[in-house]
C-alpha cells in the first residue's frame, strides 16, 4: 500500500527552489576553482563564502515549510536569505572595485589558503598553489573576475529569494 502525498509546489517554492540550486552550484564552482583549480582564496573572497555556506540550509528549511503550509515562517526565511545576498553582492561590488583599482582594500590581504605542516608538502604546495591578494584578479573570465561573479549571482539569488518571501507571504 503507498502512502500518497498531494504537496502543492507553488511559485514560492520554485522560486526557492532555483535560488538553492543556484547558491549550491556556485558555492561548488567556487570550490572546484580553490580545490581542483588551485586558486586559494583571498579574505575577501573567503568572507564572500559565508552567505552560500548560511543559504544552502535555511533554503531547505525554507522549502520544507513551504511545502507543508507554513508559508509565514518560509517568507520569514526567504527574505533573511535575500538580505544575506543582497549584503554580499555589496561585498562582491567592493572586492571587484579592489580588483580595479577604484579604491583601496583592506592591508591585511592576502591568500587564504592553508598549506601544509610539513617541509616537503609545504614545497610542492608552494610550487602548485596560485595565492592571490584581494587587489588582484586571479582569473577574468567574459571581463568579470570571481568578484564580480559573485555579485551577478549574488542579486539572481536576492532576487529569486526576495520574490520567493513576498509570493509565500500572499499564500499563507
Amino acid at each position: 500500500m503507498a502512502l500518497v502525498v498531494n504537496v502543492e509546489r507553488g511559485l514560492d517554492y520554485r522560486l526557492g527552489a532555483t535560488a538553492l540550486f543556484l547558491a549550491a552550484v556556485s558555492i561548488l564552482t567556487a570550490l572546484g576553482f580553490q580545490y581542483i583549480g588551485g586558486y586559494q582564496p583571498c579574505m575577501l573572497c573567503l568572507m564572500q563564502r559565508y552567505p552560500y555556506y548560511a543559504a544552502i540550509p535555511v533554503l531547505f528549511v525554507a522549502l520544507a515549510l513551504t511545502a507543508g503550509g507554513s508559508r509565514g515562517f518560509a517568507a520569514a526565511l526567504f527574505f533573511l536569505v535575500a538580505l544575506a545576498f543582497f549584503a554580499n553582492a555589496g561585498l562582491g561590488v567592493y572586492h571587484a572595485g579592489v580588483e580595479w583599482k577604484f579604491w583601496p582594500g583592506p592591508a591585511t590581504c592576502g591568500g587564504g589558503g592553508s598549506l601544509s605542516t610539513s617541509a616537503g608538502s609545504l614545497l610542492g604546495d608552494l610550487q602548485n598553489i596560485k595565492v592571490v591578494q584581494c587587489d588582484e584578479a586571479a582569473l577574468r573570465v567574459l571581463g568579470l573576475s570571481f568578484a564580480g561573479w559573485n555579485v551577478l549571482a549574488s542579486l539572481v539569488i536576492m532576487g529569486l529569494t526576495l520574490r520567493a518571501a513576498f509570493v509565500a507571504a500572499a499564500r499563507r
